[in-house]
């Protein structure tokens, strides 16, 4: 009885890792949520960071960047879209440049205006290489973007 209890807890403990990865995963739906999104202009980051709940700890965050593309788009970085960045094992560079939008905190929080959110942005759209961490095939973390590769 024992051994098959022990056997039920191991299917199941392997059935849940399993399933923490891909679309599963907290950390690629975190990803998506932070930094994909189809479309988007620069005058738009106060309300899409505000929409996607986007802070540090409750606080405003500095800097977040959004890759103007679809989610299997972004994926396929991780894919066949993508190469090695540097010694990084995790890391993948894009092959191609995306449209993206930089969002930064231009005003710092203080008292909340009726109907304003405390975080204000300043938006900049660019067309740049993205590196970004990959784990089993999908992303998990947005690390930078580059124009060209030294």
């Amino acid at each position: 009885m024992r051994v098959q209890i022990i056997c039920f807890l191991l299917v199941l403990l392997a059935a849940t890792y399993l399933c923490l990865d891909g679309p599963t995963n907290p950390r690629y739906n975190k990803f998506i949520k932070q930094h994909v999104i189809q479309k988007m202009s620069a005058s738009e980051c106060d309300h899409v960071m505000k929409a996607r709940g986007i802070n540090n700890n409750r606080n405003c965050k500095n800097t977040n960047t959004f890759i103007l593309a679809t989610n299997e788009v972004v994926k396929s970085v991780c894919g066949k879209n993508g190469a090695p960045y540097k010694e990084n094992k995790n890391m993948t560079i894009s092959l191609q440049h995306f449209d993206i939008v930089v969002c930064k905190l231009k005003k710092q929080p203080g008292k909340k205006e009726k109907g304003k959110s405390k975080c204000q942005y300043d938006g900049e759209k660019l067309n740049k290489r993205i590196i970004i961490a990959c784990i089993k095939g999908y992303p998990v973390h947005y690390d930078n973007d580059i124009d060209y590769i030294d």
